[in-house]
């Protein structure tokens, strides 16, 4: 860790210039005594690295210092600060790696292109938190400490043993034999199994992990994407499904199809709308589907789902009844 923390250091001032002792410190999260050691382990190490004293004094390379990263063009360098903007790395713990990483990369570019680069990045925005409605993406908050665990046992191929808080459950201890990690809209899971059965594990719920000794039983090689896809059937063909069919605004097409679980028909209506038979993972589902649609769908079956919609509009037109007195 140290050795990251130090090419880190040496980047930082390559590319910002003279940087106070506490500026360094809250870049690389740590102290500033740790700072001013690495200091001297730099300078020790032939680095010429020398401080500047005075109000507006601070730590900075001697000119025309150079280090040997190199190997990327400028192409490949922007594809890797996209990348590395997508926010799965904090998903799975490796925010401040990643934040060390880009360092790195910038740093591998040429001198000519690196302005370019950093200067193309800020032209590009990837998976802001908000959308254009203002909704707010939700991201699992997993204490790093938990998720660094998982992810050291599914590296290791070790036997992971999780307190793990299920939906409605108490939590319960369970040991598993981890198999992958993946991230799907900022939530993290882990893909593992337990007594050779496939499980799904939401990383958010895990309260606490200890990786073990004992090797994981489990294949060398895996199709994780695959493996995602076969979870996610297996997932939308159970419970209690529900089909409905509706009319739908072609505007709101997109709204509807995008909240359902499958879409087995589809053709035009007589006044211009569609027509869809869709599939829903339960009743609740399908309620709340169908209402954020508001008057832009109409669902025509099944008869208990029509009743229902009735009812919550009645009492939300009567909470706003105009001609009472509130």
């Amino acid at each position: 860790m140290r050795a990251d923390r130090l090419v880190s250091l040496v980047l930082l001032l390559r590319q910002r210039g003279r940087l106070s002792a506490a500026t360094l410190a809250r870049e690389l999260e740590v102290s500033t005594r740790t700072v001013l050691r690495d200091i001297e382990a730099l300078s020790s190490a032939g680095v010429p690295v020398y401080a500047e004293r005075g109000r507006h004094g601070g730590f900075a390379l001697l000119p025309g210092f150079q280090t040997e990263l190199t190997g990327l063009n400028h192409d490949e360098a922007l594809a890797l600060l996209v990348a590395g903007s997508r926010r799965g790395a904090q998903v799975f713990g490796l925010g401040s790696a990643l934040a060390s990483a880009m360092l790195k990369v910038l740093d591998a570019l040429p001198e000519s292109y690196r302005d370019t680069a950093t200067g193309a990045t800020q032209r590009l925005l990837i998976d802001p938190e908000t959308d254009l409605l203002s909704r707010r993406l939700v991201t699992d908050e997993v204490p790093d400490s938990i998720v660094a665990e998982v992810r050291r046992a599914v590296f290791a191929g070790h036997k992971l043993r999780i307190h793990y808080a299920a939906a409605g459950q108490p939590p319960k201890w369970r040991t598993v034999d981890p198999i992958g990690l993946v991230t799907v809209r900022e939530q993290g899971y882990l893909l593992a199994t337990r007594s050779g059965a496939d499980r799904t594990y939401r990383l958010s719920r895990i309260l606490a992990a200890d990786e073990l000794d004992e090797p994981a039983q489990r294949p060398d090689r895996v199709d994780l994407d695959r493996a995602w896809q076969e979870r996610s059937t297996r997932f939308r063909t159970g419970g209690d499904l529900v089909s409905v069919v509706v009319r739908v605004n072609p505007a709101r097409r997109e709204d509807l199809v995008a909240t359902a679980l499958a879409v087995h028909a589809e053709e035009p209506d007589a006044d211009g709308w569609l027509r869809l038979e869709v599939t829903f993972q339960d009743p609740r589902h399908a309620q709340w589907a169908l209402w954020q649609l508001a008057a832009n769908a109409e669902a025509l079956a099944p008869q208990w789902l029509r009743a229902a919609l009735h009812e919550r509009a009645a009492a939300i037109a009567t909470r706003y009844d105009v001609t009472s007195d509130h």
